[in-house]
């Protein structure tokens, strides 16, 4: 796999639903963004806007012109996942931006965001393209329950508000398939693992395991992650909740040991194991970004 490919989703029985490797932070197999090749053609999330161009060439791979694309659904409005709206809704002229109601001011005024963004991110944002304001009348906003028609596919939007409070996933019943977000974790292809996604600032536990049993009641066959590619759900959801649980209570643990907050997030950075999948520079800043999250969480506990 590389930066750029488009990939037929090979689980299940999802005929007509491909990703493309955006190449997120210039990690091969990080960020991916779907494309439904429906009646009414859809993507799913859109990577920082950086790499917009591959989403459009995956496109033209399949056969869709830009002003045939019909929706730009993001699952949230962290700038890794939506941050090339604007700039897709600028090139698919027809293309209505699907946001949930708790995202849809931040893609129309995107500063706020940014600003957060940067702070968390530093240096990183060299990753980035500046977000484009995405013009009110270009948006379908929905809420909890509210169904995107495709035509001969449909995109069932439900709440999960765990990693954050924007945060929806969208359950395709055709292809028995549910586009994640980051409420299931961080598949790795290479590893067949699933990792933890728990950054600053909004993560939540107890919601974010209330959002996998959400998804375990959709009982979908396929979990296709924003990070990254598709997998067969089996036992996959309830392996998650397990290895969710178990990275908070072992961050916990150190925190009472070592007592001081940069030596915990010092102690699981040396220890990642994820350089062989991501690079060592991807690898120690997840893990840094992760460890920081379950640290503000458990400040919220106080």
């Amino acid at each position: 796999m590389a930066i750029g490919d488009l990939h037929h989703v090979e689980s299940g029985n999802c005929e007509d639903l491909y990703y493309v490797d955006v190449g997120l932070f210039d990690t091969p197999e990080y960020g991916s963004v779907y494309l439904l090749d429906a009646e009414r053609p859809a993507v799913v999330d859109t990577g920082t806007g950086a790499n917009y161009e591959v989403v459009l060439d995956g496109l033209a791979e399949l056969g869709v012109a830009p002003e045939d694309l019909a929706a730009i659904a993001v699952t949230h409005v962290h700038l890794d996942h939506a941050g090339g709206a604007g700039y897709l809704a600028r090139e698919c002229e027809n293309a209505s931006v699907v946001v949930y109601e708790r995202g849809a001011r931040h893609l129309a005024d995107p500063s706020r965001l940014v600003a957060g963004t940067k702070q968390v991110v530093g240096d990183r944002w060299r990753h980035y393209a500046d977000p484009l304001p995405i013009d009110e009348d270009r948006m379908t906003v929905v809420d909890d329950g509210d169904v995107v028609d495709l035509g001969d596919h449909q995109l069932e939007v439900h709440r999960a508000p765990g990693h954050a409070p924007h945060q929806v996933v969208f359950f395709d019943p055709a292809n028995d398939a549910v586009f994640t977000a980051d409420a299931a974790g961080i598949y790795v292809p290479s590893q067949d693992t699933v990792e933890p996604t728990t950054p600053p600032v909004n993560f939540d536990l107890d919601q974010s395991l209330a959002d996998v049993e959400m998804l375990r009641s959709l009982d979908p066959e396929v979990l296709l992650y924003g990070h990254f590619g598709d997998a067969p759900a089996a036992a996959r959801l309830t392996e998650y909740a397990e290895t969710l649980s178990a990275w908070v209570e072992e961050i916990r643990a150190v925190r009472e040991r070592l007592g001081d907050d940069e030596a915990v997030v010092e102690h699981f950075v040396e220890r990642t194991e994820m350089a062989d999948a991501w690079g060592d520079e991807q690898a120690r800043i997840e893990a840094e970004l992760n460890v920081r999250g379950v640290l503000v969480a458990l400040d919220r506990e106080k």
